[in-house]
């Protein structure tokens, strides 16, 4: 600790803080322009300019190290005219074009230019800024605006990563410039921009600041969950923003927060119930929907009717959703898309490790030594994931490894990529975990204090062949070893994988692998590091809490053994057996389910055997379909009930570090659109004849029968926010696998199914802003295997794999390696799923030029 003086204040702050940290501390304001917390200081604006005891000049607050002893003033008349003038040059050839710019209203240099008292302009130069610069897709940059602080070329290089933006020119010519192909739009330039050079396009005009309603929520696109606030005017949505250091994201969002809300506004919103294609009242289309099941229920029994939710509805709904198919319709046929991917992960976390998603906060990847990112590409499935590895990496002088078949973009900042052959993950796992205990860099420690089969992982790992598991994955022994070191070494690790581990064939063997290196690296103890599965989609974590699965209960309660307490609760006796999705598939082809309630979910696009879907729809005696948006699937719906966006509801979501968000009302839904759990509440009163259940009444039911809501969901009404029960595991309570290792067998061409960076589900395919940066599906192909193939970019390539066939358009990219074709699952119109089977994103298939 150091001591100074500020102002004739006393200061004690940590060695290494600056004059303004030390200011901040004895709330002394010094004002910047170009100052951000959460990037490093430039010292561009000179707003922040302080006088020091013994100096000869005056120092920038900003970015000098304050030192024992020193003296600092931060007011006085010197000071006063030095600001006075910075801030006049800086509006030499300034537009005054504050009445019709975006930013009037909440411009810094405004604030700056009242705050200093200037009044007239004592300079001026010659105009020779740039030009406005209006190709770039959803962001204007006006130079003449721009002060050159430079906030927006660090926040793009040191927390988001990629480096797009930079000062093309030199001197007064000096202009912000952008690599198009490195952007991904997140729109981070323009909330960080103290003027209005940097603009957003689709906001541009709409209102003025103090016009905006601003209500706190959550973005629900990702399983991250940012905090952000809705902005809306006349009850439209024009804008989301977050907040610098009091929003769990930093005040940082993505290309979707930022720009996805778009689908909001669509005109393929719906609007109205409909029955048979045509508009009805809601309370036609409900009795038409209690009428029908019912009649199946007492004709046939609960098992002739089925239901699929989604990670788009609220903890609520979808706790509501699985209670009224068990006790209004006595079915246990309900699953979900996390069928395919999350909930195969989490069965495995759950029975070897306790767990029910990940173990720590997502700040805590930030701040670990060393961090492993496993079948991940976080700029597409999580962004906010990927800006606590770009801290970890860049700010925390972190270690980074990357295990991918792809060269993901975080394989440029990686100190070793490790890049194995599909089918081979629970190799790659069990051989770093077998280098970490063989080197001694085991944490033995925790090993012996929680592990209770430590024996049996011992003697599975002895036998674990190293020379067989390079062969197998592809991957070199010093490259093995590099990885392990990297572990072994780090006083804090975090293990983050994604959809290309859970969406594996093996994916069970594969998660149960990076489960031992999790316990063995040290992953699983301390408060930094941790293990994160990272989950498709923005509630996946609470629709898996909330039991929408035929073998769990809420609380991921195994079926069998807890029917009898949630029976008790429910005073009805709880049906035996239920079909998960593709048990629900068969038998809806097999004639024995006769109706399907789909909510929010799509199978015709987001479900493997997409095809095979759409046919077995079209064999049902009623399909209803509760979602927010006309498509295909509304198309074929006996009755089409119009629900609620994340914006348009209230309720709860919990994000994949185990944080439960609220979602306030910002607009009301469009038209007669209903939010969910009302609709759901009205289904469950209608076929129970009880009241109907309200969100408080629901949320105190999943805090009594699910363990991990208990004492953390009664306060959000009062809060953003709150976590459920912290990860400690007892002594011997955790348990090491033995997962099965298989060589995947040599194929001359394989499809992975991906997601594409500016889309979220089909969600933003609904959102102006996103189809202009990804408008259409396209295919991934290797320049070696579009050669062989005869494809170039922009040419058409037809692929067939197990279920069918497909079309898209060509993206040749050495991304990719030889051998491995990649596409996105968002679109509709190349619908990949349709040649996808169940069990497996990563698959043989045939592709030829079409």
């Amino acid at each position: 600790m150091i001591n100074l003086k500020i102002d004739g204040k006393d200061v004690q702050i940590a060695s290494g803080a600056t004059i303004l940290d030390a200011a901040e501390k004895v709330a002394i304001k010094i004002p910047t322009l170009c100052y951000l917390k959460k990037i490093s200081p430039t010292g561009a604006c000179r707003i922040c300019a302080v006088e020091v005891e013994g100096a000869d000049k005056t120092m920038t607050a900003c970015n000098t190290r304050a030192v024992n002893g020193m003296v600092v003033t931060t007011q006085s008349e010197k000071l006063t005219l030095i600001r006075r003038q910075i801030v006049e040059l800086l509006l030499v050839n300034h537009p005054l074009d504050c009445p019709v710019c975006d930013a009037g209203g909440e411009c810094d240099l405004q604030d700056v230019c009242y705050s200093q008292d200037v009044v007239r302009q004592s300079f001026e130069a010659e105009d020779v800024n740039a030009a406005t610069i209006d190709h770039w897709p959803l962001i204007q940059q006006v130079p003449n605006r721009c002060i050159m602080c430079e906030k927006c070329v660090k926040t793009c290089h040191e927390t988001i990563g990629s480096s797009a933006l930079f000062v093309n020119e030199k001197g007064d010519r000096a202009f912000i410039d952008k690599d198009l192909d490195k952007c991904e739009f997140c729109g981070n330039c323009v909330q960080v921009c103290p003027t209005g050079t940097m603009i957003s396009k689709p906001f541009k005009f709409k209102a003025r600041p103090w016009e905006l309603r601003k209500t706190p929520s959550v973005c629900t696109l990702c399983a991250a969950q940012c905090q952000l606030d809705i902005n809306s005017k006349h009850g439209k949505v024009l804008r989301m923003t977050s907040e610098d250091g009091i929003t769990v994201n930093d005040g940082n969002l993505c290309v979707g927060g930022f720009f996805g809300h778009d689908y909001l506004n669509s005109d393929q919103r719906l609007t109205v119930p409909l029955l048979d294609q045509q508009v009805t009242s809601w309370e036609t289309a409900l009795d038409k929907v209690v009428t029908g099941f019912t009649r199946l229920r007492d004709e046939q029994g609960g098992q002739a009717i089925a239901g699929l939710a989604s990670p788009h509805l609220t903890n609520e709904e979808n706790y509501l959703f699985q209670k009224l198919f068990r006790v209004a319709l006595g079915s246990n046929n309900i699953d979900s898309e996390a069928r395919f991917s999350s909930l195969r992960a989490s069965k495995v976390l759950k029975k070897l490790l306790k767990l029910n998603g990940a173990s720590n906060h997502l700040d805590r990847i930030g701040q670990a030594e060393a961090v492993l990112v496993f079948g991940a590409d976080l700029r597409s499935e999580s962004p906010a994931l990927n800006w606590q590895v770009q801290r970890a990496a860049r700010k925390n002088d972190s270690r980074l490894i990357v295990a991918n078949q792809r060269q993901v973009k975080l394989v440029k900042q990686a100190e070793s990529f490790l890049q194995y052959r599909a089918g081979s993950e629970a190799y790659l796992a069990g051989a770093l975990t077998k280098l970490l205990v063989d080197k001694g860099l085991a944490d033995n420690d925790f090993l012996k204090r929680c592990v209770g089969n430590r024996d049996e992982l011992e003697n599975y790992l002895n036998g674990l062949d190293l020379d067989a598991a390079c062969a197998a994955t592809g991957v070199s022994l010093a490259h093995l070893e590099e990885a392990a070191d990297y572990l072994g070494q780090a006083a804090s690790v975090a293990i983050v994988f994604g959809r290309d581990v859970m969406g594996s064939a093996r994916a069970e063997d594969a998660v149960a692998a990076l489960s031992n290196l999790a316990l063995v690296s040290g992953a699983l103890h301390g408060d930094r590091g941790g293990l994160f599965p990272v989950a498709a989609k923005g509630n996946t974590q609470g629709l898996i809490d909330a039991g929408v699965a035929p073998e769990f209960l809420p609380g991921l309660v195994d079926y069998t053994a807890g029917k009898e307490k949630f029976a008790a609760s429910w005073h009805t006796a709880l049906p035996e057996g239920g079909a998960d999705a593709s048990g629900i598939l068969a038998g809806i082809e097999a004639g024995t389910i006769r109706a399907l309630f789909l909510a929010a979910t799509n199978p015709l696009i987001s479900f493997p055997e997409s095809a095979r879907w759409r046919k077995a729809l079209e064999k049902l005696d009623l399909l209803v379909v509760q979602d927010i948006l006309a498509s295909d699937l509304t198309r074929l719906a006996t009755v089409v009930l119009p629900g609620a966006a994340s914006a348009e509801k209230r309720g709860s979501v919990t994000a994949l570090d185990q944080r439960v968000n609220t979602l306030r009302v910002a607009v009301a839904p469009p038209g007669a659109a209903r939010p969910d759990l009302a609709i759901l509440s009205d289904l469950f009163a209608r076929l129970t004849g009880k009241p109907e259940p309200s969100e408080k009444v629901i949320r105190q039911e999943m805090m009594e029968l699910s363990g991990g809501y208990a004492d953390v969901c009664l306060n959000l009404e009062q809060r953003s926010f709150c976590w459920k029960q912290a990860y400690a595991p007892a002594e011997k309570s955790l348990l090491a696998a033995t997962p099965e290792l298989t060589t995947p067998a040599a194929v001359d061409l394989q499809l992975l199914v991906g997601k594409c960076p500016f889309q979220f589900g089909t969600t933003t395919t609904y959102s102006k802003a996103n189809n202009e940066l990804a408008p259409e599906g396209l295919i991934f192909v290797n320049p070696e295997d579009a050669v062989k193939l005869g494809v170039a970019d922009g040419g058409q390539l037809k692929v067939t794999g197990p279920a069918g066939s497909t079309r898209g358009k060509v993206m040749v990219h050495a991304m990719v390696p030889a051998g491995l074709l990649t596409a996105s699952d968002n679109f509709a119109d190349m619908n990949i799923q349709q040649i996808m089977p169940s069990g497996s994103i990563c698959v043989a298939v045939t592709a030829s030029k079409a």
